[in-house]
């Protein structure tokens, strides 16, 4: 994909192809174009493909994930060449304030937020050469990362994250987070979050069956109404994870899996606003 190829696109076209919208694309590249103006003021050597052409390559790898030797064969430049540009792009996006988080202080600070839901998601990840119990998670029977995704329910936006790995329990992942979240707020989980209550009083979790405490009819209700309520939350993870690149094995360094999970959960909020 070219950007005179990319122009004859539909929006719904282009959306379908890149994960965003036109307009967010337009907006990232003004985002690229200004910081490459200030970073090269003095001058300095020439790109070796159009700013155009790298933010459609970091697009393309976010959506398709896509080995970087297969990118630049089709953009012309070598893999290293594929790996820096991607990394630009992210580090100038990220920076800016149009594509960050409210982060946690939204969760003691906002005054319109209600009710917040919280639920985490595994990706899975090349099994590492050293220690390897940490990155096996029993419930996927993969090595994986986890993301602990908070999410306002009125508003659908991503407040804040967290990361661990994918051995680490749900709930030891909310202990390892250290929200502060005002006492009027509702918070909404599933059922891996059991003992959230003792943090936080104003919450709701489902009810947990045993072999001597069946579940009622009213206890089985109530889980199905709650499940309807926190779907939102499901909605979500499933749009961030549009983009390959969280969907697939992480096949990358592991200290840049937050930063990219962070920006593309502050892409599906600029869209959303």
């Amino acid at each position: 994909m070219i950007p005179e190829q990319a122009e004859k696109l539909s929006d719904a076209q282009f959306k379908r192809y890149f994960g965003i919208q036109r307009s967010t694309y337009t907006h990232m590249l003004t985002i690229l174009q200004e910081a490459y103006n200030e970073q090269h003021k003095k001058g300095g050597r020439k790109n070796e493909i159009s700013l155009e052409n790298k933010l459609m390559l970091t697009l393309s790898y976010y959506r398709e994930y896509r080995t970087q030797f297969h990118l630049g064969q089709d953009f012309g430049i070598s893999e290293s060449a594929v790996c820096k540009t991607i990394k630009w792009v992210e580090s100038i996006l990220i920076a800016h304030k149009d594509f960050a988080l409210p982060s946690k202080k939204a969760l003691w600070q906002d005054p319109n937020l209600e009710t917040v839901l919280i639920d985490a998601t595994e990706v899975p990840c090349e099994r590492p050469k050293k220690k390897q119990r940490r990155q096996y998670s029993g419930k996927k029977k993969h090595h994986t990362l986890k993301a602990q995704i908070v999410v306002d329910k009125n508003s659908k936006k991503i407040l804040c994250t967290h990361f661990s790995k994918g051995k680490t329990h749900d709930f030891k992942l909310y202990q390892y987070s250290k929200m502060r979240i005002k006492p009027s707020i509702l918070i909404q989980v599933d059922s891996g979050y059991q003992g959230i209550h003792k943090h936080h009083a104003n919450s709701k979790f489902p009810k947990k069956k045993t072999k001597l405490n069946p579940l009622s009819k009213v206890d089985k209700q109530a889980n199905r109404e709650l499940a309807s309520e926190r779907v939102t939350n499901e909605h979500v993870i499933g749009k961030i994870k549009r983009f390959k690149i969280l969907a697939c094995r992480y096949r990358n360094r592991r200290k840049r899996f937050g930063l990219r999970v962070n920006l593309i959960c502050a892409i599906y909020n600029f869209e959303l606003g």
